[in-house]
């Protein structure tokens, strides 16, 4: 059987500190480092709640030429073992809902969630098919 691939997602981020505490109280995120000097976060990284991989972040850059996505632009899927309770964490901690809790007919149960940048999140607990 092959393990999961780690994957991090990108972002690109006008306001990056508010969103690394969004990420943090709402979607139970782990803040793993940042850097940078005031407001500006040239490259920050946050753990996913779900253990493997995370989100690599920053503020938005003038003339960014490296093909990230602009801010409020991405979307990413996060495994979680319970989608029921991370539903409930980020609904309270005031995270737009783009698609309530549903049982999926590939034996998931999934949600879709906005970030204060308008990014959107699916979490899930389908964890892909595994070959062995």
């Amino acid at each position: 059987m092959t393990s999961p691939t780690d994957c991090w997602v990108s972002l690109s981020c006008s306001d990056a500190p508010r969103l690394i505490a969004f990420l943090v109280e709402a979607f139970g995120f782990t803040e793993l480092a940042r850097y940078g000097e005031g407001e500006r976060v040239d490259h920050a990284e946050l753990a996913s709640p779900g253990g493997r991989g995370g989100v690599m972040l920053g503020t938005v850059r003038e003339g960014e030429t490296r093909g990230i996505a602009a801010p409020g632009t991405t979307s990413a899927y996060v495994v979680v073992p319970d989608a029921d309770a991370l539903f409930a964490r980020a609904t309270a901690a005031g995270a737009e809902v783009a698609a309530g809790l549903v049982d999926t007919d590939y034996g998931s149960r999934d949600c879709a969630l906005r970030d204060p940048e308008g990014n959107t999140w699916f979490f899930g607990t389908y964890a892909g098919t595994s070959t062995g």
